[in-house]
């Protein structure tokens, strides 16, 4: 599908001009990378199917199907699909910047949020109802509330690979032989490299990155055992067990609540779905906190 060029204006019912240059989806094939740039326009990429993980600002960001990220004009960024799967990046103008984020920041894309970015591309140029869709676009754009799940990224490419596969496929059985095989490494060499580059062993970095996975199925709805199983648990015990040594909470924590329960402050908020690169394995159980309004991010993945 070819982008959505826009003309200059694109609003022409009224005297304002579009912020958007053009609206662009894209089949990400898996492994495609985007090697290390930057440029004045910010961008904002939606993954719909794909799984894609970017480089930003020295954070690796991992963006899983249904999710988004935004990434400020100047910033250099690179990025690779780790599951290929379809995806949209939206182009903005340096000098009419639509939103007031100045970092990269993730945000979930529902339904209706993406089905106007949907009709955007559709429409035609002279379209009435594009003013209107645009801006409840940027009204529902809302920035996603940190999940410190502190994760850092091996850079030896043996257990970076090792890495990315799991992050794609965090439900991946095979163990720490099966993956020194797969990488042609000795076992000894893999999990050395695992503790010297991300801090935790083996088990431990694959069970902080099977948690952070299941923390958005949580946020959906998906139930504990149902999530416990797509990333890799056979017993839901297990699950609760590992969940818990990891967030210092239960997964039931981050399931919605009903309409007509009442709310309670201590409720887990939904996670942004990032990796910290070269980040030090949390000591204890991490704490969650609200970015400020300010505070935005968006992964250009292979295209985050």
């Amino acid at each position: 599908m070819e982008a959505n060029q826009y003309p200059e204006p694109a609003n022409l019912g009224g005297p304002a001009v579009s912020p958007i240059l053009n609206i662009d989806p894209d089949t990400a094939h898996e492994h495609e990378r985007l090697d290390l740039h930057a440029h004045p326009e910010p961008m904002l990429t939606w993954s719909s199917t794909a799984t894609l993980i970017g480089t930003v600002a020295g954070r690796d960001w991992l963006i899983p199907p249904g999710y988004g990220l935004w990434v400020p004009g100047g910033i250099e960024h690179s990025g690779a699909v780790l599951h290929a799967g379809e995806m949209v990046t939206i182009t903005f103008a340096a000098d009419r910047r639509p939103l007031d984020w100045t970092e990269p920041t993730c945000f979930a894309v529902g339904s209706l949020l993406g089905e106007i970015i949907t009709h955007l591309h559709d429409a035609a140029p002279d379209d009435r109802s594009r003013s209107a869709a645009e801006t409840l676009m940027f009204e529902l754009l809302s920035p996603l509330p940190a999940h410190d799940i502190r994760i850092a990224m091996p850079t030896d490419p043996r257990a970076r690979a090792v890495a990315e596969q799991l992050i794609a496929r965090p439900a991946d059985q095979r163990d720490l032989v099966g993956w020194a095989d797969h990488v042609h490494a000795s076992v000894r060499t893999l999990s050395r490299l695992f503790r010297a580059e991300t801090g935790l062993n083996f088990a431990t970095w694959r069970t902080h990155i099977r948690i952070r996975a299941a923390i958005p199925l949580l946020v959906d709805g998906t139930p504990v055992g149902g999530a416990a199983r797509a990333v890799g648990y056979r017993k839901p015990s297990a699950f609760i067990a590992a969940f818990r040594r990891v967030t210092g909470q239960t997964p039931g924590t981050y399931l919605p609540q009903p309409s007509n329960a009442p709310s309670t402050a201590s409720r887990a908020s939904a996670p942004s779905p990032l990796a910290t690169r070269n980040a030090p394995p949390p000591t204890s159980a991490p704490s969650h906190s609200q970015p400020s309004s300010s505070a935005g991010g968006g992964f250009v993945g292979a295209s985050p």
